[in-house]
């Protein structure tokens, strides 16, 4: 287990206990409030099963390839024509193994239409396959009042009624829903310079650019601030567009270890000494790539260390802070306000409006000159249309009431709810004896799972109990670590939350403390048994030596029968254990 606090003393010193190798926690004395965070190993008997559930539905994936192959089954595959099969493949067919065997067996607990404001409930319309996942029909029914667990509405905005929902109605009556150009040529609004300016006096840096898209957000710009001969630092956990972004740009990009900054020092350090490959000259910038929380862990990146480290290397930092802006700190300005740190430490603050304003798009904020030049040299600045006006209304209004600009102190209650709710939930499954990563502060709650069999049978069992939560398996997360992710929200109430974990506690006293514990016996009578049939056929083999030796020709050869028949009876045995074992893991999909 892997356990990482600090406790604050009256002179704000801090102490850290870590009990996983590689961690070594210094600059103590940066924290000036409790850190707490756990990662729990995966257990070792847990993991070998998980594997051996991947295994078995490998072998069955490629038995059931075979059984297209000769048109035994029907194929489902995007596949060339025959005509077309001495051209160079489009389709990769073993590169799409695990979409087509193993993902389609469960694809139902993903894109389930949504026919309702996502708010802390929802309605969804009813589907059903009768191709297993391969195609969906909907039935007609809509089923009401599912728990939203699965969203990203941490502060609630995402509502059809209220002050942002007017406000933004009378956007859509004054300015129309699109633009139709980009901010160079047509489509530069008013609403657009008022709501960088306020982005801006938010974040409490100089400048800030707003917009439409917060994938394009990171994966357009990184490219125009690094290039050929800079050096990128990725935390290992970093979200697609980041990961994209990098690659795109060109630089050399090396990976450290998550939320390890004795990794991240080292990999610096690196960087100083060796230079460039090859002509060993310095780097022309080294840029480190960090989010604010990191949406599939939980946890808080370790900001005032990563500033010391890039501070003391001079280098540029560029802080993601799409899940903790307006999610986290005293005012609900991000993990710089949740550390109350200095803004202008951070070289570029990124963050995305579609979390806790309940709207789309993306920012970028920082010095006027960084501002200015992304202005001219972002391709998403340059090319990309311009952000709607109601959703550009939206953002305004819900940032203002988050900042108390709008005369009412709504925006301070739902940070606090927010806040409450995380606490509340987190320590209510610890309590239940669940395996919770990340932050005790951190809204993103995943729940590990861990078997490929749980993945689907978890999501199935909580919408027949009309909540909606998101699991996620291989390759979102490590083979062993599949889980379900909660996502709390001020929206939420006390009810609700326990609502939710009322069907969890049901679900984890029907099945096993152990995940498959019940097939162990008889795991280990097989296992007992093919011992046993072992050490009787190697009995045989000696046995048939001496008879060879001893005895007349035809007497070894009945024993050397017997020895083939004895290996036949070991075959089958063997044969019938896989898929007993099949049977036992993956009966409840």
């Amino acid at each position: 287990m892997f356990l990482q606090t600090t406790q604050p003393s009256s002179v704000l010193s801090v102490y850290f206990l870590l009990l996983q190798n590689d961690h070594v926690v210094r600059n103590a004395s940066l924290y000036n409030k409790a850190f707490v965070e756990q990662f729990e190993e995966t257990p070792l008997l847990v993991a070998v099963l998980t594997y051996v559930g991947y295994g078995i539905l490998t072998i069955f994936g490629y038995l059931r390839d075979f059984l297209r192959h000769w048109g035994m089954e029907k194929c489902h595959v995007a596949r060339e024509r025959e005509e077309q099969k001495d051209f160079v493949p489009l389709y990769q067919d073993f590169e799409n193994f695990y979409t087509r065997n193993l993902y389609m067996r469960i694809r139902d607990n993903w894109n389930r239409p949504i026919c309702s404001v996502p708010g802390a409930k929802m309605d969804l319309l009813e589907r059903a396959s009768k191709d297993y996942n391969w195609t969906f029909q909907h039935t007609g029914k809509v089923v009401k009042d599912v728990i939203n667990m699965g969203s990203y509405n941490y502060l609630g905005f995402a509502e059809n009624t209220g002050r942002c929902a007017d406000a933004a109605t009378e956007s859509t009556h004054e300015y129309g829903v699109g633009v139709g150009s980009t901010r160079y040529e047509m489509g530069n609004l008013d609403l657009h310079e008022d709501l960088e300016q306020l982005v801006a006096r938010f974040l409490g840096v100089e400048s800030s650019m707003a917009f439409g898209m917060g994938f394009a957000t990171n994966s357009m710009n990184i490219p125009a601030l690094a290039g050929k001969g800079c050096l990128i630092l990725s935390d290992e956990l970093n979200h697609a567009s980041l990961v994209l972004g990098a690659r795109l740009s060109g630089s050399i990009i090396r990976v450290f270890k998550h939320n390890n900054m004795v990794s991240l020092e080292k990999l610096l350090r690196d960087a100083i000494v060796h230079g460039q490959p090859r002509t060993r000259r310095p780097w022309k910038k080294i840029l480190i790539l960090v989010e604010g929380i990191y949406s599939m862990e939980g946890s808080i990146v370790r900001l005032p260390e990563v500033i010391a480290l890039k501070e003391r290397y001079k280098a540029f930092l560029y802080l993601d802070e799409a899940h903790s802006i307006g999610a986290l700190g005293p005012r609900g300005g991000g993990v710089v306000d949740y550390f109350g740190l200095d803004p202008k430490d951070v070289d570029i603050m990124m963050g995305t409006f579609t979390k806790s304003f309940g709207a789309a798009g993306g920012y970028i904020g920082g010095k006027r000159e960084l501002i200015d030049y992304l202005r001219s040299h972002s391709h998403s600045a340059i090319y990309a249309t311009s952000m709607s006006p109601p959703v550009s209304q939206q953002i305004i209004t819900s940032m203002k009431i988050i900042m108390g600009e709008d005369g009412t102190t709504l925006g301070g209650v739902r940070l606090r709810q927010l806040s409450e709710n995380t606490t509340y939930f987190r320590r209510k499954l610890r309590e239940m004896g669940f395996i919770i990563y990340g932050n005790d502060d951190s809204p993103v709650v995943p729940m590990m799972l861990y078997m490929p069999a749980k993945i689907g049978a978890f999501g199935r069992e909580m919408l027949k109990r009309n909540i909606g939560t998101v699991v996620v398996g291989f390759p979102a997360t490590p083979i062993i670590e599949s889980r379900a992710r909660f996502c709390v929200s001020a929206a939420h109430t006390r009810d609700i939350l326990d609502t939710v974990s009322q069907p969890i506690t049901d679900q984890s006293q029907r099945t096993p403390p152990l995940p498959m514990a019940s097939s162990l016996s008889a795991s280990c009578w097989f296992f007992c048994l093919s011992f046993s049939l072992n050490r009787i056929f190697c009995l045989s083999v000696s046995l048939n030596r001496i008879f060879c030796l001893c005895l007349s020709h035809s007497i070894g050869s009945f024993v050397s029968l017997s020895h083939s028949i004895g290996s036949f009876v070991c075959l089958s045995h063997s044969i019938g254990f896989v898929f007993i074992t099949s049977y036992i893991l993956f009966s409840s999909l």
